[in-house]
């Protein structure tokens, strides 16, 4: 008679395809009972639609069956909880990344605020689209995983990574930037991410070294807003080309955008430049430019710490329009396309990565 040691030694057989590692080292296999010739056990997911979940029941049930004597196997699912998920991503992270081995990625420019609110996002879409409309590979990372709002820029429809031996596969848009998000790998995208710091650091890591990103020119890193545990994380993982500081015409935002590059120059992150968001209205009858928020101060501000001032940005009900339908790439605008083509001019190779010493 089968006993539950050796339905334990079958499942050790079967490894998560994104990893390699076994589903019984991640935790992932619970509440196994044998009841004569049937087996259940339950297998745990880090998410209920995780892209690759009919392959890992498959395999699990069918590394069960091979087991003399067994003629029905059930396998129910549950979806970890924030604790397993955890000990999940930590147990992944252990490995040497064996997608990172096979990515090329020339540059990595990073997109800062310092502070929510001011469209840091949308620089970070509305550059990704003109990197690629100008001909490069391009890539977007988003690292804002409590708050991400990449994909719904870009995605009419919510899609879902793929797997490979080697790693996640990103999701494409219309016009080929690959994109990786939490919301990607979430049931639903208005699903809350309730996670610490640790856990969020986790998964940051794991975007740049377990997706496979292949060659790209540009991969673009859209941050979560502040200079905590995220940001840190990027600064300390990611070999950066360097950041791009967005602001708004309020002395309040230009403030705290200030830490934000203060914190970029500790870590030894050069500074690109810097784009003024939010900076005017464009009057529809008179062509005149209304200045709403007063006048910008993001100049200035680039002046004072001593590195290009890229440019201002409109408020535009078409990018809000676009943003929300999943259309960002169709937005043009000949004043973003010169804020592109000098961070491009601009960024150098990126070096390795940094390590903060307190």
């Amino acid at each position: 008679m089968i006993d539950e040691q050796q339905i334990h030694q079958a499942l050790r057989e079967v490894k998560y395809p994104e990893s390699g590692r076994s589903l019984m080292e991640l935790g992932m296999i619970r509440d196994i009972k044998v009841d004569d010739e049937q087996v259940r056990f339950t297998v745990v997911l880090p998410f209920m639609n995780v892209p690759i979940k009919d392959q890992i029941v498959s395999e699990a049930r069918a590394a069960v069956e091979k087991l003399p004597g067994i003629k029905e196997v059930d396998v129910e699912l549950a979806e970890m909880t924030q604790k397993e998920r955890a000990h999940f991503m930590a147990a992944q992270e252990k490995r040497a990344g064996s997608a990172e081995r096979f990515n090329h990625i020339e540059h990595v420019v990073a997109v800062v605020s310092g502070k929510g609110g001011v469209g840091k996002s949308l620089v970070a879409g509305l550059l990704a689209a003109a990197l690629r409309r100008e001909g490069h590979e391009v890539g977007l990372l988003d690292a804002d995983i409590t708050g991400p709002s990449i994909p719904k820029m870009f995605l009419p429809t919510q899609r879902h990574p793929g797997g490979s031996p080697l790693g996640l596969l990103p999701v494409e848009s219309e016009t080929g930037i690959k994109i990786m998000s939490i919301n990607l790998l979430l049931p639903r995208e208005d699903e809350a991410v309730i996670w610490r710091g640790p856990l969020i650091s986790t998964a940051i890591k794991q975007f740049w070294s377990d997706v496979v990103w292949g060659n790209l020119d540009y991969l673009v890193v859209d941050l979560p807003p502040g200079t905590a545990d995220a940001s840190l994380t990027v600064m300390q993982s990611i070999p950066l080309s360097g950041v791009v500081l967005v602001t708004s015409p309020q002395g309040l935002a230009a403030m705290v955008v200030r830490k934000a590059a203060r914190m970029a120059r500790a870590m030894g992150v050069p500074i690109l430049g810097v784009v003024e968001n939010m900076s005017y209205v464009v009057c529809p009858d008179t062509g005149r430019h209304l200045e709403v928020f007063g006048p910008g101060k993001a100049e200035a501000m680039a002046t004072q710490l001593g590195v290009p001032f890229l440019g201002r940005l409109p408020i535009d009900p078409q990018i809000a329009q676009l943003c929300d339908e999943g259309r960002i790439e169709e937005y043009r605008s000949e004043a973003f396309a010169a804020i592109a083509r000098r961070v491009s001019e601009t960024a150098p190779r990126p070096s390795r990565p940094r390590f903060f010493q307190p």
